[in-house]
């Protein structure tokens, strides 16, 4: 198959599961329209305040929500009526606020969980953004959730149901992955307001997500429901301390008593939501964004509703209210034995209005987008893999006590559906930057600790983090240092190294001692580089060279400066086989103002107020360089737009290393910069893009597979996330953009691909944030400068994948560079590989990390999809006993992706698209 996840186990015992106390669910009455009441909170992790200043209650005055409130209150109120329940979503909070409570609270509400009371839904750390995020990052972040429910509350703190009531749009690989992690089915409230008008007149709201085109069903297929109400309850029917609906008052000796308009009012809605439904149960959430502080004016005021509506049965009146969880009325659907449509894309762009697309979020604060994904190749790959690699000592060793968990919790948080987006507020992206800064310092010393043990060296280590601007004091300064290269990947890599240097000349050789061919050229430099490197340091040229390292291990290079200057020579690389130009443009975003809508741009929502970019220069400033090592196009098209165009020795793909900022403001405009790529190949007005950074999808322009699109945004309506790669083919050529971060992008014209690279925004976009996307700094007065790079490459469509396959895990999981000053030992060992051998192409080590003192995680996947490659689509045997060279396998077992079911104990729901039979299996 095109997925195959495995477990190491070594000398470890797990205990047996201990078994469900029961049926916990509600009865329902089968002659009537039965009404499942689940209250619930969504609780953010991180928007509008820090992800502390929500725990704890803090800054009030931006938004009043605190979360330690909210499960001190819930579990008090469930205590005193056994018919109540909860769900609870976000681990990120419920694990800090399980941590402060005293064992006799642990224990009570182990019990409301055991009873199913409280039931956990979801379970991740967050409720992760689906368009932004890479899907390694959310197996990780999920699997730690998971873990820690599983290992807290066992099987009846397991959850049934995945929960993304407020992502801005769903992708098909999240719904992959929630099949392979057991979910029985997945319950969403956002979808664009046309998909949703037809939806609710063929009662399709409710339907079957069949999820990758390369698994044998039902392994990715996942019942999928959409919620009536987005996440919000009924209008009238809101008794939050946030709202302002009445209560039911009850007394009728009282004045105002209101229940029979509360009974009619609840039945006029049932009625009209079970008219769009496809059975005779329906849903709704009684609950919103931060809410339950006070969970017993819910609770007292639900109570009475389901006594005062159900009281009515004696009347005639066929509606059964009950308290619910989604995996309660998710057993309902399945036992009403249906067949549901069947869905194959995904729910992307997603608009709320005609002329209010989110798809501005695609590209949000750039550079969080890419510091995320840095931060998700040093923890997910290399802190966690050097970890095992190193051994005990990794942890507690020459460089001191380090850990990854601090670096795990940071990026698990920055998964959330507010954070990689960009959705957020400013101090609250800075908050989650320090997050990920604070983790890779504790994993550096994970890292430093593993690679002394490995090398037998314990020289300090030098970190650069800095060189996408050229800057690393060791290597500026330096008359003679070593660069270590750890390759997390599962293949040999070869890698352009580009280090700045004051000196004009020097000499690399690798761990045999041979020469390595080396060039030193001028740093290329724009405005913006130029203002925030002089606080930094101040490199003159850079060093270029390619280095190889072996599969999941390091080589290490020796550089010294010696004085022969050496010269330049002029090239331009161009691609030969199709017609091709690449320029920068950029829209006018929407104030407002606008005829048509007022509806702006900002941080969730893309709206130029014209569908025809402007160019930023038709003509652009040039400067060439070739030697041995690269050849090189310098580019400068304005103020504020750079170039460079690299093409390395011996590389299938051409490197665009775009600079971009500080956008212009004094025009009173917001911009949104593109780089724009127009090509001779005959697209049809269609393309294709990624789904978190897995399997590819196809796109046509003003078209939806599932309904007929009335499209009213020409430009924002026909953008898309792009994780990692996106291309335009036809029957002789394609062409692949492999991106750094996520994107978003479409192909406009015929031929045609483009890709949003900045944004800055003079107005909000009215979706809640409150602020203007509008990034400045300290470093960054005028406003922010984003680097990044675009990988191009051109290959025959039966064989692109071959390329960008490989291409676009280089760029997700890149080498980590690290330093050491002098002379090396000369026992230093300067070569390490963890593996006897690379593992085959289409097979992609995923996970390597230390679960416990005597078990290793590893997953493995099948990385390309069953179509796309005559020989690299084809199934893989590994052996794995003969995999690791430094570790030895003692025994095996395979769990589902999120490691926390036994695989051959997984049982999940069938559903039948047309026919066939299910099997059930009781909840707790």
């Amino acid at each position: 198959e095109n997925d195959l996840f495995l477990f190491i186990l070594l000398n470890i015992v797990f205990l047996p599961a201990t078994s469900a106390i029961g049926e916990s669910c509600h009865a329902t009455k089968p002659n009537m329209l039965n009404v499942h009441l689940v209250p619930h909170t969504h609780d953010d992790v991180g928007w509008l305040k820090t992800v502390d200043q929500y725990y704890y209650g803090d800054r009030n005055d931006i938004q009043h929500a605190g979360v330690q409130y909210i499960l001190d209150s819930v579990v008090d109120q469930l205590l005193k009526n056994p018919d109540r329940r909860f769900i609870y979503v976000e681990t990120a909070f419920f694990y800090r606020w399980w941590k402060q409570q005293s064992s006799s609270m642990q224990q009570t509400v182990k019990q409301l969980v055991n009873e199913g009371r409280l039931e956990f839904v979801n379970g991740g750390w967050c409720m992760s953004d689906e368009a932004t995020t890479h899907y390694s990052a959310v197996i990780d972040q999920m699997t730690m959730g998971l873990r820690f429910l599983n290992e807290t509350f066992g099987p009846c703190g397991r959850p049934r149901v995945a929960w993304h009531i407020d992502p801005f749009g769903h992708a098909r690989e999240h719904a992959s992955m929630f099949a392979q992690m057991g979910y029985d089915g997945f319950f969403f409230g956002r979808l664009d307001y046309q998909d949703r008008a037809r939806r609710m007149i063929d009662k399709e709201q409710e339907l079957l997500w069949r999820a990758s085109d390369s698994l044998t069903p039902p392994m990715a297929d996942l019942f999928t429901g959409i919620l009536p109400n987005g996440y919000n309850p009924p209008q009238g029917f809101c008794w939050d301390q946030s709202c302002d609906d009445p209560p039911i008052r009850d007394d009728p000796d009282l004045e105002d008593y209101n229940v029979d308009d509360v009974v009619n009012r609840f039945l006029t809605i049932a009625s009209a939501q079970a008219a769009v439904y496809k059975t005779n149960h329906i849903i709704m959430t009684m609950g919103s964004d931060f809410q339950y502080e006070n969970a017993n004016l819910w609770y007292k005021n639900l109570d009475k509703l389901i006594h005062y509506v159900n009281a009515q049965q004696a009347n005639g009146i066929k509606v059964n209210v009950l308290y619910s969880t989604p995996s309660c009325y998710l057993q309902e659907l399945h036992r009403a034995n249906l067949t549901w449509s069947l869905k194959t894309d995904d729910f992307f762009p997603y608009a709320d209005d005609a002329h209010d697309f989110w798809t501005g979020y695609f590209t949000s604060r750039p550079a969080l987008k890419r510091y995320e994904r840095i931060s998700n190749s040093n923890l997910q790959v290399t802190c966690n893999q050097l970890e095992v690699l190193g051994g005990p000592v990794s942890r507690n060793g020459h460089f001191g006590e380090g850990d990854s968990q601090t670096m795990m919790k940071a990026m698990a948080v920055a998964q959330h559906h507010d954070a990689v987006s960009g959705t957020e507020k400013q101090h609250v992206a800075n908050d989650y930057a320090r997050r990920l800064a604070n983790g890779w310092q504790h994993c550096q010393v994970v890292v430093s600790n593993s690679l002394a043990a490995l090398s037998g060296s314990s020289a300090q280590r030098i970190y650069c983090d800095n060189l996408n601007i050229s800057v690393c004091p060791l290597t500026e300064s330096s008359k003679k240092f070593s660069v270590n290269v750890y390759n997390p990947l599962a293949r040999p890599v070869t890698w352009p190294v580009r280090l700045p240097v004051n000196g004009t000349a020097y000499t690399v050789s690798d761990a045999k001692g041979k020469a390595v061919d080396c060039q030193v050229s001028v740093v290329p430099v724009s405005r913006a580089t130029q203002e925030v490197r002089r606080n930094w340091g101040f490199a003159v040229n850079e060093l270029v060279f390619q280095v190889q390292a072996p599969p999941l291990g390091y080589s290490t290079y020796s550089i010294h400066l010696y004085s022969l200057l050496k010269t330049v020579y002029l090239f331009v690389p161009v691609l030969q086989s199709i017609k091709l130009t690449q320029n920068f443009y950029w829209y006018n975003a929407s104030d407002g103002n606008n005829s048509q809508s007022d509806q702006p741009s900002g941080a969730y929502i893309f709206r130029p107020n014209s569908s025809t970019p402007f160019i930023i220069s038709q003509t652009a400033k040039t400067e060439t360089v070739q030697n041995s090592v690269v050849q090189e196009v310098r580019q400068w098209f304005a103020p504020w737009v750079s170039q460079v165009v690299r093409l390395y020795a011996d590389s299938r793909a051409l490197e665009l290393e775009w600079t971009v900022g500080p956008l212009p403001i004094d025009d009173s405009l917001g911009k949104e910069v593109i780089t724009r790529l127009d090509t001779s190949i005959k697209t049809s007005e269609i393309f294709y893009t990624d789904s978190n950074g897995r399997e590819v999808l196809q796109r046509k322009k003003d078209f939806r597979p599932t309904w007929h699109l009335k499209q009213s945004e020409p430009i924002a309506g026909n953008y898309y996330p792009i994780n990692s790669r996106a291309f335009i083919k036809d029957d002789v050529d394609q062409l692949t953009v492999v991106t750094d971060r996520s994107q978003g992008g479409g192909s406009i014209h015929n031929g045609s691909l483009e890709i949003m690279l900045h944004r800055r925004l003079l107005y909000d976009d009215v979706r809640g944030v409150g602020e203007p996307l509008n990034e400045t700094s300290n470093i960054f007065p005028e406003g922010l400068v984003v680097r990044g790079r675009l990988l191009l490459s051109l290959d025959p469509p039966p064989t692109a994948a071959d390329t960008h396959r490989p291409l676009a895990q280089e760029m997700v999981l890149q080498p980590l560079l690290t330093f050491t000053d002098g002379n090396l030992n000369p026992h230093t060992q300067l070569e390490f590989s963890g593996l006897q051998a690379a593992l085959p192409p289409a097979v992609h080590l995923l996970t390597l990390t230390q679960w416990d003192k005597d078990s290793v995680l590893l997953r493995l996947e099948h990385q390309f999809q069953s179509w796309e490659s005559k020989v690299n689509s084809q199934p893989v045997t590994i052996n794995l006993q003969k995999l690791f060279s430094t570790l030895e396998v003692l025994g095996m077992s395979e769990l589902n992706l999120s490691a926390n079911q036994w695989k051959d104990e997984m049982i999940r729901f069938d559903w039948k698209p047309q026919t066939g039979t299910g099997h059930t299996h009781t909840y707790c």
